[in-house]
């Protein structure tokens, strides 16, 4: 007879898998599937309210940033006013100057005539 130490230890394994049955597996799978799916489609609807409010709060955060440009551009504006009357009244000034020196020049060249 045959030794036992000549079976193979894959001996019996191959007549054992039609034994598996098709029916148990797809039971098992279509089990498996309805335990987590509705735990899978919980966590995609929250993904998705996720993301909703992430887009929401880009765009806002897209407003106040626009809104933080126009103050700035808003601020350059009036620096700008307040600079160009500051120089206007450098200007007055120096014409006030000019009329001045004008006037003094004028009535030196007057008295010198006079002398």
């Amino acid at each position: 007879g045959v030794a036992p130490s000549d079976a193979s230890p894959d001996e019996g394994v191959v007549e054992d898998l039609p034994l598996i049955d098709e029916k148990a597996v797809e039971q098992l799978t279509e089990g498996l599937i309805s335990h987590y799916l509705p735990d899978l489609q919980r966590s995609k609807s929250a993904l998705q309210e996720l993301t909703q409010n992430q887009v929401v709060l880009l765009e806002t955060l897209e407003q106040e940033i626009s809104k933080f440009k126009e103050c700035n551009s808003i601020v350059d504006i009036n620096a700008l006013f307040s600079e160009a009357k500051h120089y206007h009244n450098k200007l007055v000034n120096i014409r006030n100057d000019m009329m001045m020196l004008h006037e003094k020049t004028s009535k030196l060249k007057v008295s010198g005539i006079n002398i």
